[in-house]
């Protein structure tokens, strides 16, 4: 590059060139590129919502506190003390607010900038030392894009940390709530597999009289013990997962260990059970609720800041500096003869020898936001097909629970005939007992299936971005407009 700098006392020059040569400058001004994103969504969701004559309404608005729908006001506890305590998200809101400080100072670099230096000198003979003073001036106005890309790449980076905060509440909720179903599952089937167990116990001990009256073969009996040795296989498998869940649970609540109820089985434990929703939020409503495409959005902005630095750096770089000096004369305790200077020019920095270089690096950042629209794209694609992979689980799950139920009700008239037959002395309690244990684990397999649906629903919730949001934040993060940028910084103008 080459660098020329010229220093102008006195100027001539009329108003009207000076207005022209800075229309000039201000025209050759080139702001950063505007790439245009794909949002083509669907109209409707093609998954069909499970239907309720007491379906709730759900739209936008009521995706900030989803959880609140399940009605367990101990799940309503937890999530308010993991949005509290939680380190993750405390960390998140620091660099949130980091970045909004930096926004405000983002045009910083492009006003002008004003020192003051003291020192003494001697001439070049060493007979005479000077007392200089003086002010200096510089201005770099940031033409051809550069000042505009800078703001772009400062809002760029404090939509990325808004997304990145979206997106830790909508884990961080979901995450207690599948916990707690967990917690909440682990506990009811703890308290079932006992009962199953002992059940079970007993079927092997009347197995073993059986064999000894010749009433039953051997084969009977190893079918009894096989299926205590599988309960209890279940009964280890399902103690490590309570402790998993109970344990994660803490980590996410800020604790360092669990509630001792978290770890026993409670065969009276809540259960929460969804309600019948009326979905109303569209596709097109994703692109604002979602945070891995707000995230995606704020890659394609920081990639057009990095193009349009690469653009402005291809252009002549002007600067205007000038200075103000004032010079004393110490040995001779007088003035020197000019000891007022000042100095006013401009500073052009010319890209001559690395030009290619630099050209290389436009191709480069081109290519890089291309890159970065199509992962928008592939965001927008990604949301869509966990929206409905959610929603699929979700009436999958609900047809499996309803089959369950209906399956319970066959068991309960089986028992009651079986009791009956009991009664008459038709039947024996080896009988009794064998259908006792399959209604019992039809009853696990519901709970299983509720505590599946509870979590396909929350599958849903979490796909189309629901989280809580504070007051100060709410505005941030709502968009006008689909694609557009939140209220809270908006795209710096060219």
């Amino acid at each position: 590059m080459v660098l020329l700098r010229f220093f102008i006392v006195k100027f001539q020059f009329s108003s009207a060139f000076l207005a022209t040569g800075a229309a000039g400058l201000i025209a050759g001004c080139a702001a950063p590129p505007q790439p245009v994103l794909d949002q083509r969504m669907p109209a409707q969701w093609t998954q069909p919502v499970p239907e309720s004559a007491d379906a709730q309404t759900l739209g936008v608005e009521q995706l900030h506190g989803w959880w609140q729908r399940l009605g367990d006001p101990s799940l309503n506890a937890l999530v308010d003390q993991a949005l509290a305590r939680n380190l993750s998200l405390g960390q998140a809101q620091d660099l949130l607010q980091a970045q909004r400080i930096v926004l405000g100072v983002a045009n910083t670099p492009y006003l002008p900038e004003f020192s003051a230096a003291i020192n003494t000198l001697q001439d070049v003979s060493a007979t005479d030392s000077f007392f200089h003073a003086s002010v200096d001036m510089l201005w770099d106005p940031g033409l051809f894009g550069a000042r505009e890309s800078g703001q772009l790449a400062v809002y760029a980076d404090l939509l990325g940390a808004q997304a990145q905060l979206h997106q830790l509440r909508v884990e961080l909720v979901a995450n207690v709530v599948l916990r707690y179903l967990d917690i909440r599952m682990a506990q009811r089937q703890h308290a079932l597999l006992q009962e199953r167990i002992a059940l079970s116990q007993r079927l092997v001990a009347l197995a073993g009289v059986r064999l000894q009256q010749r009433i039953d073969s051997s084969e009977a009996l190893h079918q009894q013990q096989l299926e205590l040795a599988q309960l209890q296989t279940e009964r280890a498998a399902l103690q490590e997962n309570q402790a998993r869940a109970a344990h994660a649970l803490a980590a996410l609540l800020g604790r360092i260990t669990p509630e001792a109820a978290w770890l026993q089985a409670d065969a009276n434990a809540r259960l929460p059970s969804p309600a019948a929703l009326q979905l109303q939020i569209l596709p097109a409503d994703m692109l604002r609720t979602r945070a891995s495409v707000q995230l995606a959005q704020a890659q394609v902005e920081q990639a057009a800041a990095k193009l349009g630095r690469s653009r402005a750096a291809l252009y002549p770089r002007f600067a205007l500096n000038g200075s103000l000096l004032y010079s004393y004369n110490m040995t001779q305790n007088q003035h020197a003869g000019s000891d007022r200077m000042p100095q006013l020019g401009p500073v052009i920095d010319i890209p001559l020898f690395d030009w290619g270089r630099r050209k290389a690096q436009v191709d480069a950042n081109e290519l890089a936001m291309e890159a970065a629209v199509k992962a928008y794209r592939q965001s927008v694609l990604d949301g869509v097909a966990e929206v409905e992979s959610a929603l699929a689980g979700w009436a999958a799950q609900t047809v499996r629970l309803q089959s369950l139920r209906a399956m319970q009700k066959q068991l309960e008239q089986r028992s009651e005939l079986l009791q009956r037959r009991q009664q008459l002395g038709l039947a024996s309690d080896y009988n009794v007992l064998g259908e006792r244990r399959a209604s019992l684990s039809n009853a696990s397999a519901q709970d299983v299936a509720i505590g599946a649906q509870a979590l396909a629903y929350v599958a849903v919730f979490k796909a189309l971005g629901g989280a809580p949001l504070p007051a100060a934040d709410s505005a941030a993060l709502a968009q006008p407009a689909v694609g557009a940028a939140p209220d809270a910084v908006q795209r710096p103008a060219p």
